[in-house]
């Protein structure tokens, strides 16, 4: 089984220790890779660094071509894609085909605005620099290393991959090991592409591949993962003092109000908390209703999931966790929930069947339950009544779960001072989870949930470095740095001064 197993660049490599990918829903082995060490991180950076020198020298446009013919190479095969994605994490096939879409749509938007997003742009200047031309552009870091999502394998480290190298990285892209195989899938496309130019490589293996790629000396982590890998890779990058990007999981929140379309919000906080088998950081983990309409909205969130079957057949709603460990945090909340006065609205303890969770709805849990305060997971929402918007603020700050709040109202103009009170990276007007695949619009998290930002302009200049220029075109009326300026110059540059300052 070693000497098959496929490692850098989805070749063949003689590995000592091998890593078996499984089909959560059957436990089947979908394939085996290699278990890559810190030697074989060396040389995939020292590759990279090779290949990026190409690749930055291409420019904007140069990149561009190249990224769109690998877009079309990935849709052409996307069937494939699709069942192998379906095949690591036991998602249905329409899910697997939704994420496939916005994969691509993020490396079409990527590709196409690199250059309007980082191209050296004319910068304005004071009185006392008339005579500078200024500008700024946005350069490559040089080798970025991205750490995958078991959640959303393609989804998620596309966010970091497709900027990257649109910004002019060259990218090492370590997949979970619970989906191996869709990073190999990737690098193998880039490869159909461009053989002998590996910009991007993909590298197999467990958490100590991971731990490697942190110690390789990259110039940038990008991190997808639960909060206790958060830090391992903090920890880890701090000692090289690699810059960080991180998105932690952790659902967000849904507030209500008392104007609210009901069955739209219903839907919407269903779909988020319970989509994916509740394991998409971008969905719902809590909802805090107005008072008024908390019973009648609790009664259509109580219809909607109880018709939900998740499954491994075309059928199923949704799929398995595909993380085990999960079931047992999704036990674990759900019991210490109830224990402290939640009250089991849609399923409960029996809902859980490894390796699928049937949907929960929880009401009335306490604040400083670990369903609330811990890492969202599983199928499971919380529905919560509150008095006002000023207390469904209260708790959507005090849980510093900051990725995204999605707001139900017919009174839009008020969401945006709103939104300003709470401490997120999204707001979302009467929907939940479509922000998602907007590629244009940048999110990130706040205090917790993570640090830089993922999609759009922003996510772009995660990736790059600054380079501002200024060129002195003439001699100014008012040269003040030089030894030789006459008194008069300062003179006139005060009064100057007092008359552009001083003056209401």
């Amino acid at each position: 089984m070693a000497e098959s197993a496929r490692g850098v660049h989805g070749g063949s490599l003689a590995r000592s220790r091998v890593l078996t990918s499984f089909d959560p829903r059957t436990g089947e082995t979908v394939g085996d890779y290699a278990v890559l060490d810190q030697a074989d991180l060396t040389r995939a950076v020292r590759v990279a660094r090779s290949s990026e020198k190409w690749w930055a020298a291409l420019g904007f446009a140069g990149r561009k071509r190249w990224l769109l013919d690998w877009k079309r190479v990935i849709v052409r095969r996307a069937g494939e894609l699709v069942d192998l994605i379906s095949a690591e994490t036991g998602k249905p096939e329409a899910d697997a085909a939704i994420e496939v879409m916005q994969a691509v749509e993020n490396l079409d938007w990527a590709a196409r605005n690199a250059e309007r997003a980082l191209g050296r742009r004319r910068l304005g200047s004071s009185w006392f620099t008339r005579n500078e031309r200024a500008s700024v552009g946005y350069l490559p870091l040089g080798v970025v290393g991205v750490l995958g999502s078991w959640a959303s394998p393609l989804y998620t480290p596309m966010g970091s991959i497709a900027y990257a190298m649109a910004a002019g990285n060259a990218v090492i892209f370590k997949p979970s090991e619970l989906t191996p195989g869709v990073g190999v899938w990737l690098a193998e496309s880039w490869a159909r592409l461009a053989p002998n130019q590996p910009v991007l490589q993909v590298v197999t293996g467990d958490s100590s591949t991971g731990a490697a790629l942190c110690r390789a000396r990259v110039d940038k982590i990008a991190y997808a993962g639960s909060d206790a890998g958060a830090r391992e890779v903090i920890s880890l990058c701090a000692q090289t003092m690699t810059p960080v990007v991180v998105e932690r999981f952790g659902k967000g929140a849904m507030v209500v109000q008392v104007d609210a379309k009901l069955d739209d919000a219903a839907e919407a906080a269903v779909f988020g908390a319970m989509s994916n088998a509740g394991q998409s950081p971008a969905g719902i983990q809590r909802a805090y209703v107005a008072e008024s309409v908390y019973e009648p909205f609790l009664e259509r969130v109580a219809a909607r999931a109880g018709k939900l079957r998740p499954g491994g057949d075309r059928r199923a709603s949704y799929g398995p966790m595909i993380l085990e460990s999960q079931v047992e945090v999704v036990r674990r909340q759900v019991k210490d929930a109830v224990a402290q006065g939640g009250r089991l609205v849609v399923g409960g303890l029996d809902s859980i069947r490894e390796p699928y969770v049937e949907p929960i709805v929880l009401a009335d849990v306490p604040e400083d339950s670990q369903a609330i305060t811990g890492e969202a997971a599983g199928p499971v929402l919380i529905v919560n009544p509150v008095a006002s918007m000023d207390e469904a603020v209260e708790r959507i700050n005090a849980a510093e779960h900051g990725l995204a709040v999605a707001v139900f109202t017919r009174d839009v103009r008020m969401v945006p001072e709103f939104a300003e009170r709470i401490r997120t990276g999204v707001v979302t007007i009467n929907s939940s989870m479509a922000y998602a695949g907007i590629p244009a619009m940048p999110f990130g998290g706040v205090g917790e949930y993570g640090q830089g930002h993922a999609h759009g302009e922003a996510g772009l200049r995660e990736f790059t470095r600054t380079l501002s220029i200024a060129q002195k075109r003439y001699r100014g009326m008012a040269d003040l740095a030089t030894f030789d300026r006459h008194p008069r110059t300062l003179r006139m540059a005060k009064a100057v001064f007092r008359m552009r300052h001083g003056q209401g």
